[in-house]
C-alpha cells in the first residue's frame, strides 16, 4: 500500500506533466492554425486575381479591376497584382494610376521583363519616347530572347529619330538573324534610310522566317516598287489578293495597276481601274480616275483618257492632276496649243514639280519656241538637279538652238 504522501506527490507530478504538454500542443496548434490561414490568403489571393485576369481577357474591365483590387487587399506585396492592376488601368484610359500601379510592381519585382514591357508602353501612350525606350530596353535586358521587346525599344529610338542606333541596337540582339519581327523592323529602317534594295532583302529574310504574315508580304511590295522590281511586286499583289481578307483592299487594287503599267501591261491596268470605278464605292477616287487616264493613254484610248481626265479636275479642281492628265490628251489630239494652256494651269497649282515645267518645255519645243523650251527644261533642272533626265532634256534643246543657228549663219 502506497504512503499517502507519495501517491499526492505522484498525482503533483502527473498534473504538472498534463499541464505541461496541454501549453505545449496549445503554442504548436495556434501555430498551425496561423500557417493555415495565411495559406488560405495566399490561395484567395490566387483565386481572386486569377479571376481577375480571365475576366480582363475577356474585356470585362469593371470586374477585373474589382477581381485584382480584392486580391491585393488580401495580399498586397504580389508584383503580378499590381502588374495586372496597371494594365487594366491603362485599358480604361486611367494612365497616371497605370503608372502607380505599374511602379509599385516594379518595386516588389525591378526585374520582371513584363512589368519594365508595360511601363514602356504607358510612357509611349503619354508621348514620352524617352522613358518609354529606358523600359523597352530594361526588358530586352532581362529577357532578350523575346522580340517584341527588341523591337518596341528601336522603335522608340526611331521616334527619337535615333536611326542608326535602332539598327545598331536590333543587329546586336541574340536572335537578330533569326526573328521575322526584327528584319522587318530593319526593312522599316532601310524605307526611312531610303534604301529599297536592303528593305527588299531584309523583308524576304522576314517572310522566309514567318510565310504566313501577309504584313511581311504588303511591306516587301512597297519595297519592291520602290526599288523598280515590278514583276515580282506584281505577283506579289496577285497572290495576296487571291486571299479573303484581301480581296476587296481598294489601296492593293490601284498599287496592282500600278505594277500592271510598270511592266508594259496598261491594257489590263485599265481593266481593274474600270472595274473599280464601276463600284458605288470607288466611282469618287482620284487615283482611280488618274490611273484610268494614265493606262487610256498609253494604249491611245483618247476618249476614255478625256472622259478619266474631266472627272480628275471635277473631283479635284486645286490639284494639278487633272490639268496635266488634259494637257496629255491635248498633246495626242495634235492641239499643242490647248496642251499649253493645260500645263500652265497645272504648275500654277503645283510651282515645285519639276516634271511639269519639263513636260511643258516639251510643248513649247513643239511649238518652236526653243528659248521659252530651254528656259522651261532649266527650271526643271533647277528643282529637281539630282535628276539626270532634266538636265539631259536641257542639253539637248540648247544642243538643237546650237545647230540651228550654226546652220542659219552658214
Amino acid at each position: 500500500m502506497r504512503s499517502p504522501i507519495l501517491t499526492g506527490t505522484l498525482l503533483s507530478l502527473t498534473s504538472l506533466m498534463l499541464l505541461g504538454g496541454c501549453s505545449g500542443q496549445g503554442n504548436y496548434t495556434r501555430e498551425g492554425v496561423g500557417l493555415a490561414k495565411q495559406r488560405m490568403s495566399f490561395l484567395k489571393s490566387a483565386t481572386e486575381w486569377e479571376m481577375g485576369r480571365q475576366a480582363f481577357l475577356a474585356g470585362d474591365l469593371e470586374k477585373a479591376l474589382e477581381k485584382v483590387d480584392n486580391s491585393i487587399e488580401i495580399n498586397n506585396t504580389v508584383a503580378k497584382s499590381h502588374l495586372l492592376r496597371g494594365r487594366i488601368l491603362f485599358e480604361l484610359g486611367e494612365l497616371g494610376s497605370a503608372l502607380k500601379s505599374l511602379h509599385s510592381a516594379e518595386g516588389y519585382d525591378p526585374e520582371s521583363p513584363d512589368t519594365q514591357y508595360y511601363l514602356g508602353i504607358t510612357f509611349e501612350r503619354l508621348n514620352r519616347p524617352e522613358d518609354a525606350y529606358t523600359h523597352f530596353a530594361a526588358a530586352c535586358e532581362f529577357d532578350d530572347y523575346n522580340p517584341v521587346y527588341g523591337v518596341a525599344a528601336s522603335e522608340m529610338l526611331i521616334d527619337l529619330d535615333r536611326i542608326a542606333d535602332a539598327k545598331a541596337y536590333l543587329n546586336g540582339l541574340p536572335m537578330s538573324s533569326d526573328n521575322a519581327g526584327i528584319r522587318q523592323t530593319l526593312g522599316h529602317i532601310a524605307m526611312i534610310n531610303r534604301d529599297p534594295d536592303s528593305a527588299v532583302g531584309y523583308f524576304r529574310d522576314a517572310r522566309l522566317l514567318a510565310p504566313d504574315d501577309t504584313g511581311i508580304v504588303e511591306d516587301l511590295i512597297h519595297a519592291q516598287m520602290l526599288s523598280g522590281d515590278f514583276t515580282k511586286a506584281e505577283r506579289n499583289i496577285t497572290s495576296l489578293l487571291k486571299n479573303k481578307d484581301f480581296i476587296d483592299r481598294t489601296d492593293l487594287k490601284l498599287l496592282h495597276a500600278k505594277a500592271l503599267m510598270k511592266t508594259g501591261r496598261p491594257v489590263d491596268a485599265r481593266t481593274i481601274y474600270q472595274k473599280m470605278l464601276s463600284m458605288d464605292e470607288s466611282k469618287s477616287d482620284v487615283q482611280a480616275w488618274t490611273g484610268l487616264a494614265n493606262a487610256s493613254y498609253m494604249i491611245e484610248d483618247d476618249r476614255t483618257m478625256r472622259k478619266a481626265a474631266s472627272r480628275v479636275v471635277s473631283l479635284a479642281p486645286m490639284s494639278p492632276e487633272g490639268y496635266t492628265l488634259w494637257a496629255l490628251a491635248h498633246r495626242m489630239g495634235g492641239d499643242n496649243i490647248k496642251a499649253l494652256n493645260s500645263i500652265n494651269n497645272a504648275i500654277q497649282r503645283s510651282r515645285t514639280d519639276a516634271s511639269m515645267f519639263a513636260f511643258r518645255a516639251v510643248i513649247l519645243r513643239d511649238l518652236d519656241r526653243t528659248g521659252d523650251a530651254i528656259a522651261s527644261a532649266a527650271k526643271a533642272a533647277s528643282l529637281d538637279p539630282m535628276n539626270r533626265g532634266y538636265q539631259n532634256l536641257l542639253d539637248q534643246f540648247k544642243a538643237g538652238r546650237f545647230a540651228a543657228v550654226e546652220t542659219v549663219t552658214e
